[in-house]
């Protein structure tokens, strides 16, 4: 890629990035419950229930989702903020690879003027 198509990229990631309106940090789990019913022996499986857990302070916080909307806004917002960091990464590889190509032209333009002046004496 030029270097207009790598500044349109990058471009580009900004808007994908500003796009976000929501965005958090962790997962979103199953956990199921195992539960001894009042006249059974058997375990039972209870559940699913669904909670969202996220490392703070060197710690693992968990938080219950009670509805199926919660779920599906937690969803989306993980998915949402693993997209803003892929985005992030490749702003930062395409912002690199313009910076590589304008430094490159850079130093042909010096090459390129140096050598003109030794032949042009």
């Amino acid at each position: 890629m030029d270097i207009r198509q790598l500044e349109a990229r990058r471009l580009a990631i900004l808007e994908e990035i500003r796009s976000i309106d929501s965005m958090r940090r962790g997962t979103v789990q199953e956990q199921f419950f195992q539960i001894r019913r009042k006249g059974s022996k058997e375990l039972t499986r209870q559940g699913p229930y669904y909670i969202w857990t996220r490392s703070e302070g060197g710690k693992t916080v968990s938080q219950r989702l009670t509805s199926a909307e919660a779920v599906e806004q937690a969803r989306a917002d993980v998915a949402a903020y693993k997209r803003f960091q892929a985005l992030c990464g490749e702003y930062m590889e395409v912002t690199s690879q313009m910076g590589a190509r304008k430094r490159t032209t850079a130093q042909e333009k010096k090459r390129l003027k140096s050598g003109l002046s030794k032949t042009g004496k």
